[in-house]
């Protein structure tokens, strides 16, 4: 198929920075989505979104070169060209995983029983001509609230709606992608489409040393995300510690990616068919290629360039936005855990990071950054949390941590 022509216009390179971030992690979560749901329908929605963002990386490029007029220009946008490269081996990466889908590549039946420990479901919902869900906005919908289930983008005809807020308006023939638990989905879908949902089918399996090499995957799979997440936040708060902890998760993906060779080879000798794993090996090196464009993005604050302000602007202003916020000694949130605050339920929002205040001093028996926090994870005064998610639930969650 040709691709469409691209010639140059004007265009804001903060919008289409913008856009290309919204659209590099959502490529991420849909492509996994699909190897580990088995969804021929979600794979070519990252085949949709793969030649966007194409599209997206060229008007990036055109602008970027037009706004070059000395050395000057060029020392101060030469990082901004990095982060761009970066989504574009984002994008190709996530292409690739929905290939092991599309092409019938072999996967083995323990990629998808890792599906519980990997994310929630996802589904993709055409909404329907009678379904009671068209002309209702989603913040009327109150889906979230009421189900767990939140809309992470929107195909509409020729274009995508990314991150739709509260005020976004369903149509009949939407393509919803859906992301939730089991039980918020089994209601969301039929009233969606019509349809009764089908849960995907859970494997059994036997192999250990394939269990480990899934294993090691799906942690590869956690960091890489985690990576993506934290070169993003490094360049909007210009922080050597976040790009730091970025630099460390790229190298633990590839002390990971070296043992799950290890696993797979092994389990490869005792297969009866070895090319059925040819999928976990392509999965492995698309994941390996996502952690290092995520290094590239934070290149720019690891070799002490200071982040270009249309960059910082981009991050800040794109749909999911990242914020920085640190916890007062009268807020609510010393001393407790982020599932007893009932962060997420309260705020919507995902903390993908937490840095110690004081850490490697009086608290020694702490690192400096906690990289996964969970809902078990207890926060103090002065703690700094890096979160994720809409402008409201960044007011929401700034006045729980501000007390």
């Amino acid at each position: 198929m040709a691709a469409d022509e691209v010639s140059y216009e004007p265009v804001s390179v903060k919008e289409v920075l913008a856009e290309m971030k919204d659209t590099a992690e959502l490529l991420i979560d849909l492509s996994y989505s699909a190897v580990l749901l088995g969804s021929d329908e979600v794979a070519q929605e990252v085949v949709a979104l793969e030649e966007k963002m194409s599209v997206l990386q060229m008007r990036a490029r055109m602008s970027i070169l037009m706004a070059a007029r000395s050395p000057d220009d060029a020392e101060a946008l030469a990082p901004v060209l990095g982060i761009v490269g970066a989504a574009e081996k984002i994008s190709d990466a996530a292409g690739d995983i929905a290939k092991v889908i599309l092409e019938d590549i072999g996967l083995p039946d323990e990629m998808r029983s890792a599906l519980p420990e990997a994310l929630e479901t996802l589904v993709r919902a055409a909404i329907a001509d009678d379904s009671r869900l068209v002309g209702m906005t989603l913040g009327g919908l109150n889906l979230e609230t009421e189900t767990g289930v939140r809309a992470l983008a929107i195909h509409r005809g020729d274009n995508w709606l990314l991150n739709p807020t509260a005020g976004t308006m369903l149509q009949a023939g939407d393509i919803v992608l859906f992301r939730g638990p089991d039980a918020g989905i089994a209601d969301v879908y039929p009233d969606a489409t019509g349809d009764e949902y089908e849960p995907p089918n859970q494997p059994e399996t036997d192999s250990s040393d394939l269990e480990r090499a899934v294993d090691t995957l799906v942690l590869m799979k956690d960091m890489g995300e985690l990576a993506v997440d934290l070169a993003y936040g490094s360049i909007l708060f210009d922080s050597e510690d976040l790009a730091d902890e970025v630099f460390e998760l790229e190298a633990e993906v590839d002390a990971l990616q070296s043992r799950f060779e290890a696993w797979t080879l092994r389990a490869a000798g005792r297969a009866d068919d070895p090319i059925s794993l040819r999928g976990l090996v392509q999965l492995s090196n698309s994941t390996e290629v996502i952690s290092d464009a995520a290094l590239e993005i934070s290149e720019g604050v690891l070799r002490g360039l200071s982040t270009h302000p249309v960059v910082r602007e981009a991050v800040y202003e794109s749909d999911e936005i990242i914020v920085r916020l640190v916890v007062d000694p009268e807020s609510h949130l010393d001393g407790t855990t982020l599932g007893d605050a009932a962060v997420k339920t309260e705020t919507g929002m995902r903390v993908i990071a937490v840095r110690r205040a004081g850490a490697g001093s009086d608290r020694v028996d702490q690192k400096p950054w906690d990289i996964s926090p969970g809902p078990e994870t207890r926060l103090s005064a002065g703690d700094v949390m890096i979160a994720k998610g809409t402008r409201a639930g960044a007011d929401r969650l700034a006045e729980l941590a501000e007390g």
